[in-house]
């Protein structure tokens, strides 16, 4: 990712890539899938990645790799984003930070080699290197264990009752299978490495269309004064949307847009949050904003 500050724009495009190269210790940005944690210190536990109004768990949708030059303690950072996939209610986001200094316990202080590693071992980690066991069916924190084998670990029972029609009633009393057996659950995105490109610096001017606002004909004058209001309404909302998808179109395939302290392109104007509706930081800072993600990776 760019450094902190450039307001460079990086894109984010969406691509197929193999296991090893969406582990954790790849430090990867990707949609889907099982988060590939940095490690256990400040992981966000099953209440934490319960949806607010159906608490059902929430789905990991994404990470971006975002770490923050001149911060020891962010050389290696994470954002991690959730949402809710249930219908009818689909409408629950969460976004945590997992972070490690460069020189830690846990991985090299070197970069991490480009090449395939020898063998890849387990096809899904179900375990930090920082021992932590995390849930067979959505990767996150699973403190919870099965009662009959003590080696399968979960969220809740949710998640433990899915694994359990899904394959684990059959694997469970089966020791030298069991670490090789993860049914694919349908509670998971599909998962792809999300590459970086950097936004080329040059955009076309978005034409504005004129304010039309002078209404002819005979009319009232609370009527003219309301139609001519609607007609700047819409002319503004032409213009936002114009601008969005003259931006988008330059990458149609797009579905991340990395930079913090960039301005959001908005879709709509309506709903548009101010300055004074964006909660200040617990710390007191001022928020900004670091991605925009499209809707076309759920």
């Amino acid at each position: 990712m760019a450094a902190a500050g450039a307001r460079l724009v990086e894109l984010g495009f969406a691509e197929s890539a193999p296991a090893w190269r969406l582990r954790s210790e790849q430090f990867p940005s990707k949609v889907g899938g099982r988060p590939a944690w940095l490690g256990a210190a400040g992981l966000p536990g099953p209440r934490a990645l319960a949806c607010a109004l159906c608490g059902r768990p929430l789905s990991f949708l994404l990470q971006v790799y975002a770490p923050l030059p001149g911060r020891a303690d962010a050389f290696h950072r994470g954002i991690f984003l959730f949402c809710c996939r249930e219908p009818p209610c689909c409408a629950g986001l969460r976004v945590f930070r997992n972070q490690l200094p460069r020189k830690n316990e846990f991985y090299s202080y070197e970069p991490p080699s480009e090449n395939p590693p020898p063998e890849t071992g387990e096809s899904v980690c179900l375990q930090l290197k920082s021992g932590a066991h995390l849930c067979r069916v959505c990767g996150c924190l699973g403190p919870k264990t099965c009662s009959r084998c003590h080696r399968a670990y979960y969220c809740g029972k949710e998640h433990q009752t899915l694994d359990w029609r899904l394959g684990h009633k059959q694997t469970c009393a089966q020791p030298d299978h069991f670490d090789h057996i993860i049914p694919d659950h349908n509670f998971l995105f599909p998962e792809f490495e999300i590459v970086i490109e950097t936004e080329e610096e040059i955009m076309p001017e978005v034409v504005e269309k004129e304010d039309y606002s002078e209404i002819t004909g005979s009319m009232g004058e609370a009527l003219e004064e309301e139609l001519d209001s609607m007609a700047k309404h819409e002319s503004r909302e032409d213009t936002i949307f114009q601008k969005f998808k003259t931006q988008i179109a330059l990458e149609p395939e797009q579905i991340l847009r990395y930079g913090r302290g960039i301005a959001p392109i908005w879709i709509s104007g309506e709903n548009i949050p101010q300055e004074k509706d964006i909660p200040d930081c617990p710390c007191g800072a001022k928020r900004i904003l670091e991605f925009q993600f499209s809707d076309t990776v759920c």
